[in-house]
């Protein structure tokens, strides 16, 4: 196992000083403004989340070695620490998977050339508007030797990365219409034709920087001072507070008064479990008949349609963003909407743990494996506590989550009950995973908060970890049965 090499004559150097990853008072930055003539940028954003308090965030990395080291190695590996990585710091189990899974789709030795790959996921997530993540790649591009005109726009790219643009507006948005007849375009394009090897780096690049998006907006993760957003050279207005204070989350702003919004959802994690309890208890009286299995999916499928996400108002991109794909107005719909059938997609017929699997560790080595490994660490993570509660088996409201969200999808599993879960997803939550998955760009502060709110940070994580999970596995099977259809 190889990392891939970029052109050295392109590599710049991207280690940080100490002076980096420390924020100056207000008496230090007048003297090195006087002294040498600098401007001072100073951070936008009071920590790595706009949703989560910064000092519960760097916590994790105090108290738990495990973290520390991880965040270590993958600062060592990369020369930074990006915020996404510190909020997913509260699982380290998890972190370490996802780095893994990353590192190797990025760095390792794979069909697609180092550039190509970073020029996917600026695609991928600008498809969701993420300035954030298209600007972290955007720099990894030219690190590795990209050419800086094709970030003018996509139609400054070679045509093989043009080609690939409707693939990535399908499964952003609609990934029930990918047909093989998609797939047959791409590997049948002439001198601009993709090999299978290609597409299916390809596909797991769009459909991971898809879902990372969602998670992106979902914990409401802020740039990191030094990158674009992330800071202003503009002086602070705040009275009688040292700047240190308030770009450390020192200062009184923005906080809220946990205990009193605890006092008025009070019993809210009580509910929860009796209703889980009550479900144990009557699956474990009777079993409902395959007729009415099916006829509860259709049903939760055609619910979901009515779920509205945040303000359901169509947004307009940034012209930094939109350059990097075509038909911006292009987004989620509802499969079924005004009488559009689209046939549900019965896990039995097509999985990932039966199918794709194999496919993807094929077609490009190892990958499936770690994809596997990282779907099963999110499915299974569980501390066994909700909220205060602990001894706490929570293994049919995770079940209950990632099947949410493959129902919106049209994925149908045959074994599931699917009225468990309008009795254990309330409706402020509903709108949220709908919004995050299916919209992300439109997920706020204050969705995040409406949802779970006797439970901690940490575990909102989770959900988010579950949704960006899902989400992949679900564009994955769309896509993957469309290859394994051109293929037969």
């Amino acid at each position: 196992m190889r990392h891939a090499t970029a052109p050295i004559e392109n590599m710049e150097n991207n280690s940080f000083s100490v002076s980096d990853l420390f924020k100056i008072c207000t008496q230090c930055e007048r003297l090195s403004k006087k002294d040498l003539g600098v401007r001072i940028p100073r951070p936008l954003a009071n920590g790595p989340s706009r949703f989560i308090p910064e000092k519960e965030i760097l916590q994790v990395s105090k108290v738990d070695v495990r973290t520390q080291t991880i965040f270590e190695d993958a600062f060592a590996a990369l020369g930074r620490l990006d915020n996404i990585s510190l909020v997913m710091g509260f699982h380290p189990q998890y972190l370490e998977s996802f780095l893994r899974t990353q590192h190797y789709l990025l760095q390792m030795d794979g069909p697609l050339s180092l550039y190509y790959r970073h020029y996917i996921g600026i695609m991928a997530a600008a498809r969701h508007q993420c300035s954030y993540l298209v600007n972290l790649h955007v720099n990894d591009f030219l690190q590795v030797g990209g050419d800086p005109k094709w970030l003018n726009g996509l139609d400054g790219a070679p045509q093989k990365l043009q080609h690939l643009g409707e693939l990535n507006k399908i499964l952003a948005h609609r990934p029930w219409l990918l047909t093989k007849t998609h797939i047959e375009q791409l590997l049948k394009a002439e001198e601009h034709s993709w090999s299978l090897a290609e597409l299916i780096h390809a596909v797991v690049l769009l459909t991971h920087y898809h879902s990372l998006a969602s998670f992106t907006f979902g914990c409401g993760i802020s740039p990191e001072i030094h990158s674009e957003g992330g800071h202003t050279f503009r002086p602070p207005s705040v009275g009688q507070y040292c700047v240190c204070d308030i770009a450390n989350g020192n200062g009184h702003a923005n906080h809220h008064d946990d205990m009193s919004a605890n006092q008025e959802v009070s019993g809210e994690v009580e509910v929860l479990m009796e209703k889980m309890k009550q479900l144990q208890e009557c699956r474990d009286e009777e079993e409902a008949s395959q007729e009415e299995m099916a006829t509860r999916f259709e049903r939760e499928k055609t619910e979901s349609m009515l779920v509205a996400t945040a303000e359901d108002e169509e947004g307009v991109p940034s012209r930094d963003v939109s350059r990097h794909f075509e038909d911006p107005s292009y987004g989620y719909k509802d499969f079924s909407r005004r009488g559009e059938h689209v046939p549900t997609f019965r896990v039995q017929d097509y999985s990932w743990e039966d199918h794709g699997y194999s496919l993807v560790n094929r077609l490009y080595p190892d990958v499936g494996q770690l994809l596997d490994e990282k779907f099963q660490m999110a499915y299974n993570l569980t501390y066994n506590t909700m909220a205060m509660h602990k001894d706490v088996d929570t293994s049919m409201l995770r079940r209950a989550i990632w099947n949410y969200i493959h129902c919106m999808f049209g994925i149908r599993y045959d074994d599931y009950d699917y009225g468990e879960i309008n009795q254990l997803l309330d409706r402020s939550f509903k709108v949220y995973i709908k919004t995050m998955v299916c919209s992300p760009e439109k997920t706020t502060k204050r969705m995040y908060e409406s949802f779970w709110r006797q439970f901690q940070h940490s575990e909102k994580v989770h959900v988010n970890l579950l949704l960006m999970e899902a989400r992949m596995q679900a564009e994955l099977l769309y896509a993957l049965r469309a290859i394994t259809r051109y293929m037969t």
